[in-house]
């Protein structure tokens, strides 16, 4: 893509979450949301192949049915209300934009769209979708939490940790695999999201680190399936430890960034007296949890002198100073987290 073109797309993306960020009234927030969707469409198709059109195809129909729904929904309160405030809703109006922001998200039920984007586009757009893309969406979600319906948030978070979890289990690509890690930890966002909203954007900032860290590491070895990833030890030991110890992170084992999250959100749930809910959760991540171990088996089978050198795919492996950072973000975190949760 020309550097213009991709420059302008990608301050484009930053002004559309700016502006949605920034925004207390429904209009604008839409605005913002509509320039994000459509500064990212050429990049997803920046490589003209039938899977891209595809899936660039699919995202737009998906946000904006999406957008659409948020929309009407926002002037039917306004009329109703006189407000258009985003803090100010009426009840049936709050359920129907919640499921339009869950949508933009790719929450489960309404997921099927986000295997099959990721699916179709580079890694670097992946990644974009996989992280920035989220930030406006869960920015208002965030700020009408408050008036949520519970049952819809714990409903909506339980069958998005068990399709995330069961839905990952059979990939041997590695982009769907993390669509459907996207979808399980936003299921843990979501299920927390009307007791303790600081909580959740706590569990979103470490999720934005450990999955950019992962998506960069991907990048690096320029590999989208399980089969390239096996073979890498010999080019990149260093980067396929790291890329296992970010698995694992991912998973939410301990002493990794990623337990520190879920340990608080357990610990929230049984403070609310939701012992069942915080069982139920717990059994559900334990599909997630296999598929992450599967893959760092993966590769730990095929460590020197499994694998004969002359099966080996030999790509370049481009190491970079940001991969090297948001990698140590993503398993470094842990004992810092009640620092960051005293701050937010």
């Amino acid at each position: 893509m020309n550097p213009t073109a991709l420059m302008i797309m990608l301050l484009s993306l930053a002004i559309g979450t700016t502006m949605t960020l920034m925004s207390h009234h429904w209009l604008l927030a839409w605005i913002g949301l509509e320039i994000n969707t459509l500064a990212i469409i050429p990049l997803m198709t920046k490589t003209p192949h039938p899977r891209a059109i595809e899936a660039a195809t699919k995202y737009f129909l998906t946000q904006a049915s999406a957008s659409a729904l948020i929309l009407f929904s926002a002037t039917m309160n306004a009329w109703k209300t006189g407000e258009w405030s985003i803090t100010l809703l009426s009840d049936p109006y709050t359920i129907t934009l919640s499921m339009a922001l869950m949508m933009k998200l790719g929450l489960a039920p309404l997921h099927f769209w986000l295997p099959e984007v990721i699916q179709g586009i580079p890694l670097s757009t992946g990644l974009i979708l996989s992280t920035w893309q989220k930030i406006a969406p869960m920015t208002l979600l965030l700020q009408i939490s408050h008036l949520t319906d519970l049952k819809l948030l714990i409903t909506m978070g339980l069958t998005s940790i068990l399709i995330g979890g069961w839905g990952g289990i059979n990939q041997t690509q590695l982009r769907k695999i993390m669509a459907f890690s996207s979808i399980g930890h936003l299921g843990w966002m979501v299920l927390i999201l009307k007791f303790n909203p600081q909580l959740t954007l706590f569990n979103f900032l470490l999720y934005i680190t450990m999955t950019a860290a992962m998506f960069f590491s991907l990048m690096s070895m320029s590999s989208t399936k399980i089969s390239e990833i096996s073979s890498s030890w010999p080019k990149s030991p260093i980067l396929v430890t790291t890329m296992m110890l970010v698995l694992l992170s991912l998973a939410g084992l301990p002493p990794l960034t990623g337990f520190s999250p879920k340990l608080l959100i357990i610990l929230e749930l049984a403070k609310q007296n939701t012992l069942l809910l915080a069982s139920v959760t717990m059994l559900a991540s334990l599909l997630a949890l296999f598929f992450y171990l599967r893959l760092t088996y993966v590769m730990i089978l095929t460590l020197p002198p499994h694998i004969p050198p002359s099966s080996t795919h030999w790509r370049a492996t481009k190491n970079s100073p940001l991969t090297a950072t948001m990698t140590t973000l993503a398993l470094l975190i842990f004992p810092l987290s009640p620092t960051f949760m005293l701050i937010m």
